[in-house]
């Protein structure tokens, strides 16, 4: 524990010399580190999707700089310390845990994730939505939304009723392309289709947005295996070569 401590206060140090005597980290604001802290969070989640662990480590200390550098930046406006922060967080982790700290009995995952939601209602929240960011990517805010509400109760009863619904969004979305309907009306059924899929893959225990960039990835290396390997450009090459390139991609790249 203490060289951790050590490590902690090593870099609260360097920070204060940082803020003190380097140009750049002087001039910084929250709002000019906010895109970048976005980037970081990214590359941490890169990191984690391919199983990087020297490059989770190297994130993480990232991003711990960058809540760092916030602290300090409230620190000087006088409005908090990074003590304050963990404290804050501390006592947060205490008050929604009342089945570690306190008298309250669950019996699984479950209970735990819906009591931290009736506890952040009992705190002010108006809504169990609320605390979901609007600038999360669509697809993980749809799968948050999805979970919290179905902490409370507001879901289907099981799997086989969510396929019912993405079937019945499925036929809603291809109407709106054989009856030719506006462009707007197609992107909302669309945009209900896609709800309704993450919701199902909620249901099974997936997260849409990792299966999403799997996905993503997979194809990239495909494609790109395809124009390495093809006898000249893509643009020139035949649908029988394509084929054969992807279907040979298939078997020798790493799922």
């Amino acid at each position: 524990m203490q060289d951790k401590l050590e490590a902690f206060a090593r870099l609260l140090d360097i920070m204060d010399t940082l803020r003190a005597q380097c140009p750049w980290d002087r001039k910084q604001t929250m709002l000019s580190l906010r895109n970048l802290t976005i980037e970081e969070t990214y590359e941490l989640a890169d990191a984690i999707l391919e199983n990087n662990l020297p490059e989770v480590k190297e994130e993480i200390g990232d991003l711990m700089l960058h809540m760092v550098f916030y602290a300090k930046i409230a620190d000087e406006q006088g409005a908090f310390h990074i003590g304050d922060a963990l404290h804050a967080v501390c006592d947060k982790l205490i008050k929604r845990h009342p089945h570690i700290y306190g008298d309250v009995t669950v019996s699984g995952e479950e209970d735990v994730k819906r009591n931290w939601e009736q506890l952040k209602l009992q705190e002010g929240k108006k809504s169990v939505l609320q605390g979901v960011p609007n600038s999360l990517p669509a697809m993980v805010k749809a799968y948050r939304m999805q979970e919290k509400i179905g902490q409370l109760g507001f879901q289907w009863e099981n799997k086989d009723h969510a396929w019912e619904k993405v079937e019945e969004e499925i036929a809603e979305f291809k109407e709106t392309i054989s009856q030719n309907l506006p462009q707007e009306k197609r992107e909302e059924e669309f945009g209900d289709l896609l709800f309704s899929l993450v919701n199902y893959a909620r249901f099974c225990g997936i997260e849409a947005e990792t299966a999403l960039e799997r996905a993503n990835r997979k194809f990239k290396q495909r494609y790109e295996y395809v124009e390495a390997n093809g006898s000249t450009d893509i643009r020139q090459m035949s649908v029988e070569e394509i084929d054969a390139l992807w279907k040979e991609a298939k078997a020798v790249l790493k799922p």
